[in-house]
């Protein structure tokens, strides 16, 4: 019999309140609780924290405090990764930053989501889709990226846009929804 944890790792409906879940997401919100009482100048105890905290990290990563996720197990960061204030990343599924990666503040990654259909719904079951943002990609201030979305390489997200399908490589998008506005 699958896991709670395998069903919603493959995309497949899972129950949240699953114990091993609730776990899981309640070590997860000391390490980010912890975490965002540090300091700017404790950038040992930081680190520390984050290889704690998310699943792989490159070199050079700068997570500007408050920080929320749900696991941060699911969390794959590349090298030179910038993410500004007040991110919110629910990775219910993988969320994988590349490298060079630049987040504004108050942007938001959401892979879980819900049954759209009011009577499924209800009876509690979720599911989460990977989101991938690849190399050199800077997401502006306050985008939200949805469940199953993968941004390209060399792209820039427009400041307040909701992304909730592909975008390709080498362009800027942005609005909501967010679509292609020129190529870079």
């Amino acid at each position: 019999m699958r896991t709670e944890l395998q069903k919603m790792l493959s995309g497949e409906l899972y129950m949240a309140n699953d114990p091993v879940l609730v776990g899981m997401r309640n070590k997860a919100r000391a390490l980010f609780m912890e975490y965002n009482q540090t300091l700017n100048e404790q950038i040992l105890e930081r680190g520390l924290i984050l290889k704690s905290l998310l699943g792989t990290t490159g070199e050079n990563i700068d997570i500007q405090p408050p920080f929320f996720c749900d696991y941060g197990k699911h969390i794959t960061l590349g090298n030179n990764v910038f993410i500004n204030y007040n991110c919110t990343i629910l990775d219910c599924a993988e969320i994988i930053l590349g490298n060079n990666v630049f987040i504004g503040p108050n942007v938001s990654m959401y892979a879980a989501y819900h049954p759209i259909i009011a009577s499924e719904r209800i009876k509690g079951p979720e599911l989460a889709s990977p989101i991938t943002i690849k190399d050199n990609v800077w997401l502006a201030g306050n985008v939200i990226v949805c469940q199953g979305v993968t941004i390209g390489e060399n792209t820039t997200i427009g400041a307040g846009s909701i992304v909730i399908k592909d975008i390709p490589a080498n362009v800027f998008a942005a609005g909501n929804p967010c679509k292609v506005i020129r190529s870079l």
